[in-house]
């Protein structure tokens, strides 16, 4: 427990927390509030020392295996929000690798790990998207949407159905969609953008993913909306997907595609795109320099994910003819997204756990509560850009997003789902 000891010294600097270890001793960090003190008991004499080795990846799993338990009235969610907000700043430092050696170690087997050939790509998608549809359905809005939601108004009064719905008029009005275009979109999910833009617009979208059970839903769905003439969607690898398009998406993509292979992703969504054409690119990003993925999300949530720094980005694409013509950098809008997946999360508990089992139910938590401490206090945001090959494909001026953005929103306007039930709602 020395070691334990001495790092949550070093760390805890306001607020109260209280670790009970395996033997019944308790340890008392910073200062009383006045508020209940954040509780904690160690179930297992290895925990302390599993946590202080590496606190990233120890943490993670003394939670998930039960080693690490956080009491009531408190959560998990509750804890890593309480450790990581210690240092007022992005990036606490004890919260990371100590020594040249550690990181620059953690460094290589990241950059190992992003290298998604055909064959691991695939494998890798499947991980994290072949889980059981029901998984998804306890806690995405109904469409299914599993990137960020855009909050245009408060997000203590704004459902998420109406802020993915409106995620989505912001990225197809950015596309600049003209009549008979044929779309490309990279990484479709479960279809939730691709019958969107068959919806609003008179075009032809082709949807790839490399899930089985993703591209199944999809088609389900485009049969269902009686659109599978116009939205077609084949479990392809983007690399493989051959034609010219006048617009592509890519939406939560550029994580899974690592970056050894940037160069391979901007070659080959250039010669996809007509000379004319426009590329919408929207991806968690790091709004400092470039880094590399923790060991623990990695292994367990998204293996070969990384997430890019903006230099990255425009550096890698600069170089096979692209030119980057908008740039947005969307604060904070993640984190209350992630703050409501894992609400619906916790208020479907015990189905999860009948789906998988405890640990997994714990694992999925810890994922999404240290996701959003990440995009709250850490240095996450993400990013939409727009790529053209020629700058005539767009208009000169910004209007044109708003507007298009506001015709999107105003033909939706009865279409918006009722608010789900969710623990923000139970608080309440």
């Amino acid at each position: 427990m020395w070691l334990l000891d001495k790092f949550l010294k070093a760390a805890i600097k306001h607020g109260h927390l209280v670790v009970t270890d395996h033997d019944g001793t308790t340890h008392e960090y910073g200062t009383p509030t006045g508020s209940p003190p954040l509780r904690i008991t160690l179930t297992n004499k290895k925990a302390a020392n599993h946590i202080a080795r590496y606190p990233q990846m120890g943490a993670g799993e003394a939670f998930m295996w039960g080693w690490l338990k956080v009491e009531e009235p408190h959560d998990i969610r509750d804890l890593i929000l309480f450790v990581t907000e210690q240092a007022g700043k992005p990036g606490d430092k004890a919260l990371k690798p100590k020594g040249k050696l550690r990181t620059a170690a953690q460094k290589l087997i990241a950059k190992a790990d992003s290298i998604n050939l055909r064959s691991k790509a695939k494998k890798n998608a499947e991980h994290t998207y072949n889980l059981t549809r029901e998984l998804y359905e306890r806690f995405l809005d109904e469409d299914r949407q599993y990137t960020m939601a855009y909050y245009r108004e408060d997000p203590a009064t704004t459902s998420l159905e109406k802020a993915q719905l409106d995620k989505k008029a912001h990225l197809a009005a950015k596309m600049h969609i003209k009549p008979g275009q044929r779309i490309l979109d990279i990484g479709c999910g479960w279809g939730g953008f691709a019958l969107y833009l068959a919806r609003h617009y008179d075009v032809e979208v082709h949807g790839v993913a490399l899930a089985p059970d993703q591209i199944a839903f999809c088609k389900e769905r485009a049969e269902e909306a009686g659109v599978a003439d116009k939205v077609k969607f084949s479990l392809t690898d983007y690399r493989d997907v051959q034609g010219q398009f006048d617009r592509i998406s890519s939406v939560g993509l550029l994580e899974h595609v690592g970056t050894p292979h940037y160069p391979q992703f901007y070659e080959h969504t250039a010669r996809l795109l007509a000379p004319d054409g426009v590329m919408m690119s929207h991806c968690c990003g790091r709004a400092g320099p470039p880094g590399f993925t923790d060991a623990w999300t990695r292994t367990y949530i998204f293996p070969g994910g990384y997430i890019p720094a903006l230099s990255e980005l425009v550096s890698q694409s600069e170089q096979y003819g692209w030119q980057v013509m908008d740039v947005e950098a969307m604060r904070f809008h993640y984190s209350y997204t992630l703050e409501e997946w894992y609400n619906r999360t916790v208020q479907h508990r015990e189905e999860i756990v009948d789906m998988y089992d405890e640990v997994f139910y714990r694992m999925w938590l810890y994922y999404l509560a240290g996701a959003e401490q990440s995009f709250r206090h850490g240095d996450m945001v993400n990013w939409q850009l727009i790529y053209v090959k020629d700058r005539n494909s767009i208009p000169m001026t910004r209007e044109w997003i708003m507007e298009e953005s506001a015709r999107l929103r105003a033909a939706d306007a009865d279409k918006v789902p009722e608010w789900r039930f969710s623990q923000r709602e139970a608080a309440e």
